[in-house]
């Protein structure tokens, strides 16, 4: 198994990251080696595997474009196949549709969602829909100053794309089909104001969405229809202990495959919290944030059998990795940890 990680790489940034770096992963005890970076490439920020793992998509930070490469799946190698602008700047999200025809890719500074469309061949198709995101900003005066959509995720059917814009305390629906977006029935959910949504993950098994807000470090659980890609929030609680008094920033978010914990990343209380879900209601319990054994956790992922957890803390350079009780979900630290410049989003490939 291979882990590609990307990172920030310029100077505005203080970054130290390199490129795209390839790992070789051992899945039984979570240890990465390093195999290869692919270098100049401009804040290639986040990542996203098509199905097959025959190619993967970088959007760079700061930038206006998103890259196409063609992967070894022998060596785990990457080789560049054509880049594409996103009609906006500071590219932040990347999600493949489920046929994997089409790539949608969020715009933070832009304020925009685009749909690219994906030939056969992995290239990438100049933007064919581009939506605007519009309403009353949040009372933050430095972050909620215009809209901030953050994150584009699918919802487990493949039909609603949903975003978190962290600028308008909003969570924004949408349905897909053929290729177009179109607003859901009830277009979006209202956070509290100054939450700031930031990403948002599903649960895999029941009709449950779980929304991580950056600005007041909260989770926010939600039902969701299927149906409709309606989200109505019903739970708000602190992804911090109440011990800690100083300032963090939430980041990430993900439901373990079992659909029994939810983990969430925090920045400044350096730690990833671990919450178990009430299986009849969908509600959260918090359990525990875990130290990530570093600084500025922006981004974490469970290793695709879900024993490990790899923090990537971004401000002190390392991928630590973390061992997952499968009883509790709580997370230990199993002492294997690799250097890697500024790393900010992580995925795997068989």
């Amino acid at each position: 198994m291979y882990a590609y990680v990307g990172s920030r790489t310029t100077r505005e940034r203080n970054a130290r990251g390199e490129g795209i770096s390839i790992f070789k992963v051992d899945i039984a005890t979570g240890t990465l080696t390093p195999v290869d970076v692919v270098r100049d490439l401009f804040n290639p920020s986040y990542l996203a595997l098509s199905a097959t793992g025959d190619f993967l998509y970088a959007v760079h930070g700061d930038g206006h474009e998103v890259s196409a490469f063609a992967v070894d799946r022998v060596t785990g190698g990457l080789h560049f196949i054509n880049r594409q602008d996103t009609q906006g700047r500071n590219p932040v999200h990347l999600a493949l549709d489920p046929t994997g025809r089409f790539v949608m890719v969020t715009n933070h500074l832009g304020a925009s969602l685009v749909v690219l469309p994906v030939d056969a061949n992995g290239s990438l198709g100049a933007v064919e829909q581009l939506v605007m995101f519009e309403g009353p900003i949040g009372p933050h005066r430095v972050e909620q100053k215009q809209a901030k959509p953050h994150f584009s995720p699918f919802d487990p059917s493949g039909r609603f794309v949903v975003v978190p814009d962290k600028g308008l305390d909003r969570v924004f629906s949408y349905r897909f089909k053929d290729g177009r977006l179109q607003p859901a029935a009830m277009p979006f959910a209202a956070a509290r104001e100054g939450a700031g949504p930031r990403h948002l993950a599903f649960h895999p098994g029941a009709p449950y969405a779980y929304v991580i807000n950056e600005l007041d470090s909260t989770v926010t659980a939600c039902h969701f229809s299927t149906a409709t890609g309606e989200l109505t929030p019903f739970q708000v609680l602190p992804s911090l202990p109440d011990t800690f008094t100083g300032n963090s920033r939430a980041a990430g978010i993900q439901v373990d495959a079992s659909g029994r914990f939810v983990y969430a990343s925090n920045r400044g209380y350096d730690s990833i919290a671990v919450f178990t879900i009430d299986p009849a209601t969908g509600a959260l319990h918090f359990v525990e944030a875990a130290p990530t054994q570093g600084r500025t956790p922006r981004f974490f992922s469970l290793s695709p059998d879900g024993r490990f957890m790899f923090a990537l803390n971004e401000d002190s350079d390392s991928i630590v990795t973390l061992a997952v009780d499968a009883d509790t979900g709580v997370l230990r630290p199993t002492g294997a940890s690799v250097p890697s410049g500024s790393p900010v989003c992580m995925v795997f490939s068989s």
